[in-house]
């Protein structure tokens, strides 16, 4: 059995298929970890949703920041963008079918030797830590109280984690951390205004990965997200948001003793 960690495919179907095609995907035996944001601005959201929706258990896939949008838009707890590729998914005769799985995806995913985020930990965090908040956010979005959840789940506070937030604001800075977060300073406090490549930030302002001290350094920690990072290896940390939807490539790792990397280019550029 092969295990394949695929990068953000944002509604990037075709690309997806060729590049099964590539590592040669075998359905009956290997399994797939998708990184977060199966949807939007590409052309194929709704095809890729239900593709992977229907590998059933032979699919892992965690929640990213447009995978929640898209809960968000339908819920009527966020307008669509004016790039958004979501309608498609919105009107299909299965909306509700697919958004009830979508919504029950976890935010954190590990197998004992490597974990799958869809964008960063906070330094603080430990695996134990991680684990106990994902499942924290994870149950309040799976749970009756949901839409309770959408509604308090946008802003960029707190920045900073601590204790002694109250839990709705512990919820808030979780799903940044997991599915926003790029750069923070050395005492873990997030920065949202910084998306560009390494260098290009402010001096006091590090990649999440790199915070001298962080408590998950010993976990291999597999993410998407950052596509201006692009492929990037480094801290036991492997970033594959290699771009495709911005006329990049479409990055799949196998995982194993010996990580070995496949992409295919986009077969269309996106505006």
């Amino acid at each position: 059995m092969s295990i394949y960690a695929i990068g953000d495919i944002q509604g990037c179907y075709d690309e997806l298929l060729k590049l099964l095609d590539v590592v040669e995907f075998d359905e009956n035996s290997d399994r797939l970890w998708f990184a977060g944001d199966l949807v939007n601005r590409g052309p194929k959201s709704l095809e890729t949703l239900r593709f992977v929706k229907s590998l059933g258990e032979t699919a892992v896939t965690v929640l990213g920041n447009h995978d929640l949008h898209l809960l968000a838009t339908a819920l009527k707890q966020r307008k669509a963008g004016k790039k958004d590729s979501l309608t498609p998914i919105l009107e299909a005769p299965d909306r509700d079918e697919l958004l009830h799985w979508l919504r029950h995806r976890p935010l954190f995913h590990h197998d004992g030797d490597f974990c799958l985020v869809h964008a960063g930990l906070p330094p603080q965090w430990d695996f134990a830590m991680t684990e106990k908040m994902a499942r924290q956010v994870e149950t309040l979005l799976q749970g009756p109280g949901y839409m309770d959840f959408f509604r308090s789940m946008y802003g960029d506070k707190p920045s900073q984690w601590s204790e002694r937030l109250n839990p709705f604001e512990q919820a808030r800075f979780t799903v940044n951390c997991f599915t926003r977060m790029r750069y923070c300073d050395l005492d873990g406090k997030l920065d949202f205004s910084q998306k560009g490549p390494l260098g290009s930030q402010p001096e006091h302002l590090l990649p999440w990965f790199a915070v001298p001290g962080r408590k998950s350094a010993d976990m291999k920690i597999i993410f998407g997200h950052w596509s201006t990072l692009g492929y990037h290896e480094s801290h036991n940390c492997y970033a594959i948001d290699t771009g495709c939807l911005w006329g990049g490539e479409l990055t799949a790792l196998k995982l194993g003793k010996r990580v070995n990397r496949f992409s295919v280019g986009c077969l269309q550029a996106k505006n």
